[in-house]
């Protein structure tokens, strides 16, 4: 079996856990609802998902049609980086339980979180999108994708943290999560 091919694997994995994500939100996003919440900054988020979307396509497409070579060294270390950049995002939704949520939903009466990862920054799901947009490409050498992905992944950031922080400072009790984990 090739390098591209198992590449093409962990893309794929990565995408089902995607997939689990947004179970996991849809899920978290009905219970926020239910107790009064509101959605705030929808109109972001389509280009998210876009985004994140074409991380993954562009990764193996690049992959396979600029035949990128696996470069052990590199491939090697941009897996660990991506291991660990799933690790801190479960670490991220475990914390915040039903509060965490790929959307910005704001429920009256929440608390801040300020345990696991968010005692140490106000918004650690956004580190692991970082490390693993510029990380999973790299692990076959897609660099272009990952340039393209890391420099608007910047942009938007910038517009969703901005959101984030304006939905955390409408709560009532200066309270709630970050990481579209306001609800």
């Amino acid at each position: 079996m090739t390098s591209q091919w198992l590449f093409t694997g962990l893309v794929v994995l990565v995408g089902l856990e995607r997939v689990a994500e947004l179970v996991v939100s849809k899920r978290h996003a009905a219970w926020a609802f239910s107790r009064g919440g509101v959605e705030r900054g929808q109109s972001h988020y389509p280009f998210m998902v876009g985004l994140h979307t074409g991380l993954l396509v562009g990764a193996v497409a690049e992959v396979w049609v600029a035949d990128r070579p696996f470069v052990p060294v590199l491939g090697w270390v941009m897996l660990a980086l991506v291991v660990a950049s799933q690790a801190l995002r479960w670490w991220c939704i475990t914390t915040l339980g039903n509060q965490w949520n790929t959307r910005v939903i704001v429920v009256p009466g929440l608390s801040l979180v300020r345990r696991g990862p968010y005692r140490l920054i106000p918004h650690p799901n956004y580190v692991a999108v970082v490390v693993e947009g510029f990380a999973l490409p790299l692990v076959h050498t897609a660099w272009l994708t990952a340039l393209v992905f890391t420099v608007a992944n910047a942009a938007l950031l910038t517009v969703r943290i901005r959101v984030e922080n304006a939905a955390l400072r409408e709560i009532a009790s200066p309270v709630g999560a970050s990481d579209g984990a306001v609800a």
